[in-house]
């Protein structure tokens, strides 16, 4: 678990997101910012990831338990577009990456050309080969992480940190520890909507907690340390530092790092485009939606949307509105499975209609008036009432606090419930992309 969770996360984005701080932020205020965002949103992940240990299922099968039937989709359809744009801009990265490298050595510059057939090499693998990448790819970590140390030596063989803490301040850059912290505790919650899909697979309720805890914490501390040091590197050499350039890395770092580049791209998003199809495909329990037309239509959406270069420069918008979505759904979540349903999820999680998780019609009315409270604090505490402590602690706090007092009466109901996991589940039951799962038991 630790070893999938660390290469899922060492991937150009998060590294990329490291270098939208220096230097609007000191270098010392960068790594604790990097380090307090990631372990705040660890614990949210690693939260959600452990139901998805205890029950077997994905993380937005689980949202029925506290969305209803119905209500459900909702969030998944939000998180389609998450991973929709996800995809988009880790093809454009991984494009605009080779674009760069290719134009150095022979002239040829088409960024577009080569997002598209970086996008459709992936497509091709979600559709093929993802579970030889899942296998492959806990060991393209370790290559990263050889080519990433190499990377350090040779920064802090040139300059002491020393330098790098002594970099001018940028002001201008409207960069502050406050919002740093939810830039980096966003990328945590936008890896939770996945948390669930590969917790399930653990062993057991501790593998999956410290697995992804360490794996996560690690690579995302390390991918967006390198970022901040990468491009004070570059400030420090009297180069021209653009945040959220690639072409500042291979410029500096030369072909290793366009390999890391290009490489965790295809590794990561090759699971995000999967965990796309299988998100639709799992929408609703006992549905006859097959894979591969799914798989396709999404692929074909995926390539077009690579062309759309212009994303990038909107990249911090992007994790923004994430933590306004998912901030109030993942507190909802967590209150509903370990407070208000008393750890248990049953049986009824799985039925197409009626049922405990069936509430109104299909939908939990609380949890998505919670939800919209939630989003909209998010917003606010953005844009128009910047918050001292930031917008994502808040709408979590006011989310979990408003959705248990409007529950409260619901508490109790579980007491005789046996717990669900897929490994108990009739064959009709059980939805059948992730019926293989093995068993997992609380420890």
């Amino acid at each position: 678990m630790a070893m999938i969770w660390l290469a899922a996360n060492l991937v150009v984005t998060t590294l990329l997101t490291g270098t939208l701080f220096v230097p609007g932020l000191d270098y010392g205020t960068t790594l604790w910012m990097i380090l307090l965002g990631t372990l705040g949103g660890a614990i949210v992940l690693t939260t959600i990831g452990n139901i998805g240990t205890r029950t077997g299922l994905p993380t937005m099968a689980l949202t029925r338990g506290a969305f209803g039937t119905r209500g459900s989709f909702v969030p998944v359809a939000a998180n389609l577009l998450v991973l929709m744009g996800w995809s988009w801009v880790q093809a454009m990265l991984a494009g605009v990456t080779v674009n760069h490298f290719v134009a150095g050595l022979t002239g040829f510059s088409n960024p577009i050309l080569f997002s598209v057939l970086c996008e459709a090499a992936v497509v091709v693998l979600a559709i093929l080969g993802h579970t030889g990448i899942a296998k492959v790819e806990p060991w393209l970590a370790v290559l990263m992480l050889a080519i990433i140390a190499w990377v350090f030596v040779s920064v802090f063989s040139t300059f002491a940190p020393s330098d790098f803490q002594a970099i001018p301040i940028d002001a201008e850059a409207g960069m502050t520890p406050v919002v740093a912290f939810d830039i980096v505790f966003a990328t945590a919650i936008s890896w939770t909507v996945l948390s669930a899909d590969f917790n399930r697979l653990a062993r057991s309720q501790r593998a999956g907690v410290l697995g992804s805890g360490l794996g996560y914490t690690l690579s995302t501390v390390v991918s967006m340390s390198l970022g901040a040091t990468a491009i004070g590197y570059a400030i420090l050499r009297g180069s021209d530092a653009v945040a959220f350039d690639p072409g500042v890395l291979v410029d500096a770092f030369g072909a290793p790092i366009a390999i890391v580049i290009f490489v965790s791209v295809m590794a990561t998003n090759t699971m995000v485009v999967y965990g796309m199809t299988t998100s639709v495909v799992n929408a609703r329990s006992g549905s006859r939606i097959r894979f591969l037309p799914v798989a396709l239509v999404i692929g074909i959406v995926s390539i077009a949307g690579s062309t759309w270069l212009a994303l990038l420069d909107k990249f911090t918008t992007f994790l923004t509105v994430i933590g306004a979505f998912f901030v109030p759904v993942f507190a909802i979540m967590i209150v509903d499975h370990y407070v208000v349903k008393r750890g248990t999820y049953t049986r009824d999680l799985l039925l197409p209609r009626a049922g405990r998780y069936w509430y109104h019609g299909g939908v939990n009315w609380i949890a998505i008036g919670v939800w919209v409270v939630g989003a909209i604090t998010s917003a606010l505490f953005t844009y128009v009432w910047p918050s001292p402590i930031g917008a994502t602690v808040p709408a979590f706090v006011i989310s979990a606090v408003l959705y248990l007092a409007l529950m409260w009466r619901e508490r109790g109901g579980n007491e005789n419930r046996p717990a669900i996991h897929l490994a108990d589940a009739g064959p009709a039951e059980a939805p059948s992309p992730v019926a293989d799962a093995p068993s997992a038991r609380p420890d």
